[in-house]
């Protein structure tokens, strides 16, 4: 009788937060859809030349990225799966991870401190004699600033297949006496043109959707994407026609994107050894360890270079003067407060949700509305992703709107998409774990009578204590270097520090930008380093991503 009653609690409790999410979602692409005022266009304000031109240069930057990233990759993977001895790969690796936790706006500091105007590629190059071509801004930079962040994650992938590799193939191939070019195409290309749809699919997606980098590298109305021109019609502009039309055409792309994510990726064909230990037998000596070495020293100063700007000019400016700031402790006070309010709402509801799909599923022929409430909650990471959170805010803009100043709302509207941003990835995270943790307690908690309280007290949290503060990291460490949000509801009410870093590299106080940067890049990277527990479970964690 009690799993019964509790059965029946769980599976309204995940109904309500899935009910939630999706009316959260739909009541503002609802809004989108309904709005209507003199001037709103009509369907031939898809061919306005502004919106098509927003549109070309989104998908035109979204593939140069995606391609570079993945050029670039391929031979920092193979380098580090042949050289596998060397002192400081865990580190090299571990540097690969550093770009996924840190705030786009930091990067993008950090990326300016090297290749901007001042930076120190143009300050070796006036030292020489040389002109300084360099620029981190328009279209150039918004390349750079991507393969920073994109590359790190196609290598790792990339290497995580390449180290799946049965060890039997590189002892046949030894034995062929197989050269490099051979090894690459017979025995390591098969597995990355496996990978490269899913991989190239998701790097993509990101580019696509990028605000942050393109808002701060892009230079311009000329290389504006669609999120940025979404942003930019209705803060500055205030054209909500113009905005609803990008909307749609995002939520298009969007979803064209993850339809070709899911539909067009293959299964990727490793092939199947007897369990041999792998040893590689090339790249050992000569040319090819030459080369590896190189390859891996360059992508290690890509990477480093931009931290190490970050760093250096945090420290030259005057930190003491920063954090006694009032503005930046409120700053900081309203960031944390949001980042944990809205990381919590999304562990929460994301485990409800969950607990709700496995309760669905428990008996032994599920009723089609149980198996249709289980397919509902696992899409519901996918309906966050069809509507970005800028399209969400734009949406809830004009929602509000009606209801008097929108800065009133801000603060739950930023939670709740927040939330929302970092559900797929809470979501990821916690579904393998809890599943898991319901295999091998459930039958003993079903003996022993436990339920509630006393089961979440003495067997769930225990069992589930690590995957659920990894997720609630994560979480807060997304919502807490996020711009997206804030960007379109900040106010002098409402200053986080992220949205305090934007307005002062907007305003050219540089000095106390890279201070800001130093401070929220630390606070955002001890909270992905406390919720990472080791590199190769975040490789087979970014690898079911991809999957």
């Amino acid at each position: 009788m009690i799993n019964r009653i509790e059965r029946r609690w769980t599976l309204a409790a995940g109904v309500l937060c899935l009910g939630g999410i999706v009316l959260f979602v739909c009541l503002a692409a609802a809004a989108l859809l309904a709005f209507d005022e003199p001037g709103m266009p009509n369907g031939g304000a898809f061919f306005d030349a502004y919106v098509w031109r927003v549109a070309r240069f989104t998908l035109l930057q979204a593939s140069l990225s995606t391609v570079l990233s993945i050029l670039f990759a391929i031979p920092v993977a193979r380098a580090l799966a042949r050289q596998t001895a060397f002192p400081g790969r865990v580190w090299v690796i571990r540097l690969m991870a550093l770009p996924l936790g840190l705030p786009a706006l930091v990067a993008a500091l950090g990326l300016i401190g090297i290749w901007g105007r001042q930076g120190a590629l143009n300050t070796a190059l006036a030292a020489i004699g040389l002109d300084q071509p360099v620029s981190i801004y328009g279209l150039s930079g918004i390349l750079v600033a991507h393969v920073f962040f994109n590359m790190p994650l196609a290598a790792r992938l990339m290497l995580s297949g390449l180290e799946r590799i049965p060890g039997e193939y590189w002892l046949v191939g030894a034995n062929l006496g197989m050269r490099p070019l051979s090894i690459f195409r017979f025995i390591e290309w098969p597995v990355i043109r496996g990978l490269l749809p899913g991989i190239a699919g998701l790097i993509f997606m990101l580019c696509a959707t990028s605000f942050t980098l393109v808002l701060t590298l892009g230079g311009g109305p000329a290389a504006s994407t669609i999120e940025v021109a979404i942003y930019q019609a209705l803060r500055f502009d205030f054209d909500p026609p113009r905005a609803i039309v990008l909307s749609l055409l995002q939520i298009i792309v969007t979803a064209v994107l993850l339809v070709a994510i899911r539909f067009l990726t293959p299964k990727a064909d490793e092939g199947h050894g007897g369990g041999r230990r792998v040893r590689r037998f090339d790249g050992r000596h000569g040319f090819g360890r030459g080369g590896d070495w190189l390859v891996i020293a360059l992508a290690v100063l890509f990477l480093a270079l931009p931290l190490g700007s970050v760093v250096s000019s945090g420290l030259r400016s005057d930190l003491f003067r920063l954090v006694s700031d009032p503005m930046v402790q409120r700053a900081l006070a309203t960031s944390l407060v949001i980042a944990l309010v809205s990381g919590l709402f999304c562990v929460i509801s994301t485990a409800v949700m969950i607990r709700a799909r496995q309760a669905a599923l428990a008996r032994r022929r599920p009723s089609t509305a149980y198996r249709g409430l289980a397919a509902a909650i696992s899409a519901s990471s996918a309906l966050v992703l069809l509507v970005p959170p800028v399209v969400l805010g734009a949406g809830w803009f004009l929602l509000l709107r009606p209801f008097g100043d929108i800065t009133t709302f801000a603060p739950l509207l930023v939670i709740l998409i927040n939330m929302l941003m970092a559900l797929p990835f809470v979501y990821r995270v916690l579904e393998p774990a809890m599943a898991t943790h319901s295999a091998r307690t459930a039958r003993l908690a079903a003996s022993l009578g436990l339920g509630g309280w006393h089961r979440l007290r003495l067997i769930d949290w225990p069992g589930l204590r690590k995957p659920v503060l990894m997720a609630l990291s994560f979480a807060c460490a997304l919502s807490l270097g996020d711009l997206g949000a804030v960007a379109l509801f900040g106010s002098q009410d409402m200053v986080t520090l992220p949205w305090l870093l934007y307005s002062r590299m907007a305003s050219y106080r540089s000095t106390d930008a890279a201070g800001l940067a130093l401070f929220l890049g630390l606070v955002c990277l001890v909270l992905t380093i406390a919720g990472t527990p080791s590199a190769a479970n975040d490789d087979h964690r970014r690898q079911d991503d991809v999957a």
